[in-house]
């Protein structure tokens, strides 16, 4: 087995982890406290750890070729393959729209004040780029998942070389003598942290990366998740350290408060470089969805995975918050369930009765989700 394809199994789940979402991690952090945000980094990246597990071993004794979608139909049935289906599509829909909209944006902010042009034009070329490269398949993907994780974290240190003077560690802890404000939004980092850790789309994918070395995917895995958990704190510190009561939603704009335009351009093609990477690996994912479980010309399936989300963003879909919320506590809290009987059908059989305790727990966490978010999306 040679190190280069492991390292390349490892950029494509651990890059495509890294994404958009990490951008929101700093402001949700100034408003429910350091030590809040470390309790859900521990439960939710044990939970993210274990479903990855039980579906690397689900894909192991799956036929090749398959998604979420066609493991549900072989482990569940008919039943299990729409309900994946409609989770994973959406989901991956979603998902690539989340990374339309705020790439375009990250990439006119970059370069607008230089050549002009509005946002649209920035979107629309952010997206060409990507359909491209979804086009040409998986060993674009890895080469373009394994640099851009190398530039990601050459970027992360030029950005903490220039901060780290700026640096206030009692940053981190504002809000926690504020009780009723931490309260208030003490279930905010749900959704964002499960989004943020989620890359079970991307078994399989490394899974043919890996070949016949594909039973190292069970010790990757969670090298692969601890690879972002341990980014996203690094950015925490980082970012909320720098600009405190100033952190802003997107993290960026309350950084050029602070560090200045300089900063904020490298700040910004950090986020060209990560949704980028991630919007072209998903869109991967998604065609194969189409092309390998739903039996489309692979053409066809390559011109609905890029072009359905480019039409739901110039119709004026174009909420960030919204799109990410559903994906992240819903969908994907779809997708875990699913993955979670898959196994227990498959451990049952087996008779293994101490992995099974652990389907029970992740479920309920799963299922609460999902009902939390559904009800603050519907207030």
């Amino acid at each position: 087995m040679k190190i280069k394809e492991i390292i390349y199994a490892l950029s494509v789940i651990s890059g495509t982890i890294i994404g958009v979402g990490l951008f929101s991690l700093p402001y949700i952090t100034s408003k429910v406290g350091i030590l809040v945000m470390l309790g859900y980094f521990l439960v939710l990246g044990a939970l993210v750890i274990l479903v990855h597990l039980f579906f690397g071993e689900l894909a192991l004794q799956t036929p090749d070729f398959k998604r979420l979608p066609g493991f549900a139909k072989f482990h569940l049935g008919n039943w299990g393959e729409r309900m994946a289906l409609i989770s994973t599509i959406f989901g991956l829909f979603g998902a690539i729209l989340a990374y339309l909209i705020v790439g375009g944006e990250f990439l006119a902010e970059l370069f607008s004040p230089i050549l002009g042009g509005n946002s649209l034009i920035y979107t629309v070329f952010y997206f060409a780029i990507g359909a491209v490269l979804i086009f040409f398949g998986i060993k674009a993907i890895a080469k373009v998942e394994f640099w851009g994780l190398v530039l990601f974290f050459v970027i992360l240190f030029l950005i903490f070389l220039k901060g780290k003077y700026l640096i206030n560690i009692d940053n981190l802890f504002l809000v926690n003598s504020q009780w009723s404000m931490v309260k208030s939004h003490l279930f905010l980092p749900y959704g964002v942290i499960l989004f943020s850790l989620w890359g079970a789309g991307l078994i399989p994918e490394v899974e043919e990366i890996l070949g016949e070395e594909k039973k190292l995917i069970k010790k990757l895995i969670p090298i692969a998740i601890l690879i972002p958990i341990i980014v996203y704190l690094f950015f925490i510190y980082l970012i909320l350290g720098i600009t405190g009561v100033e952190t802003t939603e997107s993290a960026l704009t309350g950084l050029r408060n602070v560090l200045g335009d300089g900063i904020v351009s490298l700040a910004l093609f950090f986020g060209v470089l990560t949704t980028f990477t991630s919007f072209i690996a998903l869109g991967l994912t998604l065609k194969k969805v189409f092309w390998y479980d739903l039996k489309i010309r692979e053409h066809s399936a390559w011109l609905m995975t890029c072009f359905i989300p480019l039409i739901l963003f110039l119709i004026g879909v174009q909420s960030f918050i919204g799109v990410i919320s559903v994906v992240g506590g819903v969908l994907l809290g779809i997708d875990g369930i699913l993955i979670l009987l898959m196994y227990h059908k498959k451990i049952k059989n087996q008779k293994a009765k101490i992995k099974n305790l652990l389907v029970y727990p992740l479920f309920l966490i799963l299922f609460g989700g999902i009902i939390y978010e559904i009800i603050y999306f519907l207030k």
